[in-house]
């Protein structure tokens, strides 16, 4: 664990040069692309903030999610050499299939939804974007048990969490509108701006789209791909409105919390912490739907947002 945080510790410095370079690309386009979103200082303030803050509460979160992996460390029948190159290769490809499906969970069960909804909740697009992360959402580290199953076929538990900064670092470059496709073999195989625009987009076909971390391979085998082909619009389908890095770090997690105690059945109450986002107990007023499959429609059917 020391390792992945002493990872996210050192790409600090990176994050605030790109973000520099970022700005001043922004500045010095004399004809921007009305698809772009652009650059709000206040909303790059609150992002900055939020990461802050997280930063400050990073080894508390880590501290409630490790025993998980830990556990499930101690249970494997044998450990593998974290001195060879295999291994690393193993444990790195698997990280990225578990962010996957942890990522894809976050979409769609609401208590995780509570702490993913935070990083959606941007109406931009920019490498500040990418730090906006939620923090002491409880009840979110439950998703970690998607790293489960690296830990019980004897990946070290360090491993992991090095594995997962890895997997996250990757995708820190690809928050922007700077850059457009890519050549056409690494659009195929790996996660990109243009395949990472999508999944930040809240107008169909993108809902709940392009969940891959490094690979978007993930997505194509499982079918939760989408093509960058119209014009993305970023946030979540009914806006926070909010700078306040407080308000926007627990505005999911308070609603949450508000569906759950209005309940009339214990039926009502677990529905609301795992069903989809937009999901609401039969007999109540419909609510907007966060996806389109909680809409009771398939996806790419649009929705009314």
């Amino acid at each position: 664990m020391e390792q992945s945080l002493n990872i996210a510790l050192y790409a600090v410095p990176a994050f605030l040069l790109l973000m520099t370079i970022e700005f001043i690309g922004y500045k010095l386009d004399k004809d921007p692309k009305p698809r772009r979103a652009g650059i709000s200082a206040r909303d790059t303030a609150t992002s900055l903030s939020i990461y802050a803050i997280g930063r400050l509460t990073k080894s508390l979160d880590k501290f409630i999610e490790l025993p998980i992996i830990v556990l499930a460390a101690a249970l494997a029948p044998h450990t593998l050499p974290s001195s060879a190159w295999w291994v690393w290769a193993l444990a790195i490809f698997l990280a990225d299939f578990a962010y996957y499906a942890k990522h894809r969970m976050s979409h769609r069960v609401r208590l995780f939804w509570a702490a993913h909804s935070v990083h959606h909740s941007s109406e931009r697009f920019n490498l500040s974007t990418a730090v906006r992360l939620p923090w002491l959402i409880p009840g979110s580290f439950l998703a970690s048990v998607a790293y489960v199953p690296l830990a019980l076929i004897g990946i070290p538990a360090w491993m992991i969490f090095v594995s997962q900064a890895v997997v996250l670092l990757f995708q820190y470059p690809i928050h922007t509108e700077r850059i457009d496709r890519l050549p056409r073999p690494i659009e195929y195989v790996f996660n990109t701006p243009s395949h990472h625009r999508v999944h930040h987009g809240a107008n169909n076909p993108y809902l709940d789209r392009n969940y891959g971390g490094i690979l978007i391979i993930w997505d194509r085998l499982f079918g939760s791909y989408a093509e960058e082909t119209e014009r993305v619009r970023y946030g979540l389908t009914k806006n926070i409105n909010t700078f306040n890095p407080l308000k926007a770090n627990y505005y999911e997690f308070t609603g949450l919390l508000r569906d759950v105690r209005h309940a009339r059945t214990w039926r009502g109450r677990i529905g609301y912490l795992l069903r989809p986002p937009g999901w609401c107990e039969p007999g109540t007023v419909e609510q907007p739907a966060e996806t389109p499959e909680a809409a009771g429609q398939p996806a790419g059917v649009p929705v009314s947002v």
